[in-house]
């Protein structure tokens, strides 16, 4: 197999499958889910989520893969291709949002990996809640510090880039995704055996209807948004690389599948285990960095559980932030026509200059404000409530009303579909998705 064959195709459809279903699986699944089921009601409020995920997140899903094998290029490019002039902006858009994610997000990354260092030599497991928080608040507000770790998060992200589709983003996946299921289970097992565990298994799967109302429906809403990476040019980027023989809708409930279970995981992983210890389970990201360390330093084994608990952390955020790298690579190689090692160095040049300005609004910066929210808030603010909304909602639009006969060609290039089938999906991506993130995204503004 030559090698551009290897930098921009999938070698299999299960690579495809557990590289796209890595991009949705990020460190929200972890520390997010377990907070926002346990508060919004438990079961009654994944009920929603999964129905969510399973209508309007696959069909959203469905038209970001559809868009990116049809135009066999970068986001701008193919919806330019397959949409006509002018559609383009919403993958570039996309693209511009991953690309102030990836930013953000490294340094986040560089969190989970100083922590997965601070489990392996013994240090920062500490019982008391109080200590951990100064701790982390310590570290954060260190500038040098974070942004070392940052740059040794986009550098292990970079080589896996760097390697291209099958030898690099494929394999790895194929790795560490069955690896984090199977150390996520091992952490399940050890939190559900300690004392008082089972009642984090009630905490997350009880139906408490008295915590579900309206708020509660709009967050199993957003989460379905938010836990498929709907809207950041990563989809479409790896549905180009994906055969034209490949059966597009049965790879994309896969991809549903494992994002649901991650999540689902993510909250047996943490619930059980605070619950024993009776720690609070509604500390949302400081279940991450203060919580789960006095969880850890109180457990048998606590070292070796929470070195596993770390290292899924940093897995999580790896297999992200190489879809998002590749995501900004495809644009820059396809659109512009640079060559694929420079076009990810100057990615990562501009992701680190964005990034330190995030990373130092933590310490030196933290009184630049803007709209009263700091660097880092503004640009997980923009992110999340204009950019990934934008381009998912010109998507959708562009999908069932421009480019509709492209889409019934994809969707039935494997096996037939039935013109009732075809119409259903027809109208969930042109008239209910829209809604759905016009919903999601005005709620959250």
């Amino acid at each position: 197999m030559s090698e551009n064959q290897t930098t921009t195709s999938w070698g299999s459809r299960l690579g495809f499958i557990l590289a796209s279903a890595g991009s949705a699986v990020g460190l929200g699944a972890i520390w997010k889910f377990p907070y926002m089921a346990g508060t919004n009601g438990g079961s009654v409020f994944m009920l929603p989520y999964i129905f969510f995920t399973f209508t309007v997140g696959i069909s959203l899903l469905v038209a970001e893969f559809a868009m990116g094998r049809a135009g066999r290029e970068g986001p701008m490019a193919s919806l330019t291709k397959v949409c006509g002039r002018g559609w383009g902006f919403f993958g570039g858009v996309g693209v511009f949002t991953v690309f102030l994610i990836l930013s953000f997000y490294s340094g986040v990354g560089g969190w989970c990996i100083k922590y997965m260092v601070d489990a392996v030599i013994g240090r920062g497991l500490i019982s008391d809640s109080e200590l951990l928080g100064t701790h982390f608040g310590a570290f954060v507000s260190d500038g040098s510090m974070s942004f070392l770790y940052m740059m040794i998060f986009l550098g292990i992200t970079s080589v896996v880039v760097l390697r291209g589709i099958q030898g690099g983003i494929e394999r790895v996946a194929k790795v560490l995704m069955p690896a984090l299921f199977i150390l996520m289970l091992i952490i399940i097992v050890r939190g559900l055996t300690l004392p008082g565990g089972l009642a984090g298994l009630e905490y997350l799967f009880a139906p408490r209807w008295e915590d579900f109302n309206a708020s509660a429906l709009f967050n199993a809403m957003g989460f379905c948004f938010f836990s498929l990476s709907l809207g950041a040019g990563t989809m479409i980027t790896y549905g180009s690389y994906l055969s034209p023989k490949a059966d597009l809708p049965g790879a994309v409930g896969w991809v549903a599948v494992l994002a649901i279970m991650s999540s689902i995981l993510g909250g047996l992983m943490v619930l059980p285990a605070v619950f024993a210890f009776g720690l609070d389970p509604s500390a949302g990201p400081g279940l991450t960095f203060v919580t789960m360390p006095a969880v850890f330093s109180k457990m048998p084994l606590g070292q070796l559980f929470a070195v596993m608990f770390y290292v899924c952390l940093v897995v999580a955020a790896l297999t992200s932030s190489v879809s998002m790298l590749e995501a900004c690579t495809a644009l820059l190689t396809r659109q512009f026509n640079m060559r694929r090692t420079p076009a990810i160095l100057l990615t990562v040049a501009s992701c680190t200059v964005v990034g330190l300005a995030s990373t130092l609004s933590f310490g030196v910066w933290s009184d630049v404000k803007f709209f009263n929210r700091t660097i880092f808030d503004i640009l997980d603010y923009v992110t999340s409530n204009v950019g990934m909304p934008l381009s998912t909602f010109g998507i959708a639009i562009a999908a069932a009303w421009v480019a509709w006969p492209t889409m019934k060609r994809e969707l039935t290039a494997a096996r037939p579909v039935s013109e009732s089938g075809l119409w259903f999906i027809r109208i969930m991506i042109g008239v209910v998705s829209p809604l759905f993130v016009l919903v999601v995204a005005g709620g959250s503004l």
